[in-house]
């Protein structure tokens, strides 16, 4: 059995190298740092080498194996649900493109103030997990994963633009990710049309971004659309059939089931849960402009209508 703290299903911390790539993490993103030592492990079929301040995100646990370390070896790790994480970011953030070169090569060297401020991240991560009755939990896990995940971005990239890439599968994958990054795919999601605007076929679009990034073109596409779909949402000024017309959905109920899946509920309900929910009445009490008040209160207040209508017009607001 791993030993690992785990905080609903979402959130993990550990500092048990060999419990990386248990089962029960297999749908999460893995964020570990080594702080001493050496080890080892493959990933995708590669072997690759870690020391101290040396960084790995893995975007698929159930891919690791052989891991292998010396008794001196030292880490820790945080991982989280990777739809959770996903969900975090713009959908133009850096974290999409760069997962792709992640796939390929999981592995981020750090600086000393680089490795501090991430196990700074991991601590925070660490200690608020177990907070799970706050009313806002998950929106403040969120704020954290998402404050290390912005730490990680900036040695990551630093390490691409370091990293040339000239063979011709890379460059289809980032002329993919810039062509979604325009926003395209609020009204075209079919793997055809972008296969055509790069110029390949379908087939090839399909396999090359399954070889280099592990996940299917439609993935990033959806990846892409979803913030958009979400901003559509938001705005109270547009009706669901305008948004599904807008978003060139074929008809309102294919609209509605890709709501559905993508957003775990139907677009009504969507929007039903950005309303404020009202609190429970208690017992005794009634709903009034004012907000809950007794039975006793508004029946003063009915008399006291009854008498000041009679007497003096108008009355005040208690």
């Amino acid at each position: 059995m791993a030993n690992f703290v785990v905080m609903e299903p979402d959130f993990h911390y550990s500092t048990d190298f060999y419990a990386m790539n248990a089962r029960e993490l297999h749908h999460t993103c893995m964020h570990l740092l080594c702080t001493a030592g050496e080890g080892s492990f493959v990933y995708n079929e590669r072997c690759f080498h870690i020391v101290r301040n040396d960084l790995v995100v893995i975007l698929r646990p159930d891919c690791v194996s052989n891991l292998a370390a010396p008794a001196d070896m030292r880490v820790e790790w945080f991982a989280a649900d990777y739809q959770f994480l996903q969900s975090l970011l713009p959908s133009n953030n850096y974290g999409i493109g760069g997962s792709i070169t992640l796939h390929q090569n999981p592995v981020i060297r750090l600086t000393d103030v680089q490795a501090g401020h991430l196990l700074d991240d991991f601590h925070r991560l660490r200690d608020r997990m177990g907070e799970i009755g706050l009313q806002f939990y998950r929106p403040l896990m969120g704020s954290l994963c998402l404050t290390m995940m912005y730490d990680i971005f900036e040695p990551h990239s630093q390490r691409d633009l370091s990293t040339p890439h000239t063979d011709r599968t890379a460059y289809i994958v980032r002329q993919l990710m810039t062509l979604l990054s325009t926003g395209i795919t609020a009204t075209e999601r079919n793997v055809n049309y972008f296969a055509e605007r790069l110029n390949v076929s379908p087939k090839y679009l399909s396999a090359t971004i399954r070889r280099m990034t592990g996940n299917s073109v439609t993935s990033y596409i959806d990846r892409y659309t979803v913030p958009i779909l979400r901003r559509y949402l938001d705005d109270d000024r547009l009706s669901l059939t305008q948004i599904a017309a807008r978003m060139n959905f074929s008809t309102l109920s294919y609209f509605s089931r890709y709501c559905s899946r993508h957003l775990g509920m139907s677009p009504s309900e969507y929007r039903r849960s950005l309303q404020p929910k009202l609190t429970a009445r208690p017992a005794g009490f009634a709903l009034s402009g004012a907000g809950f008040l007794s039975i006793e209160v508004l029946a003063l207040r009915s008399r006291y209508y009854k008498f000041a209508v009679r007497e003096k017009g108008p009355f005040p607001a208690f």
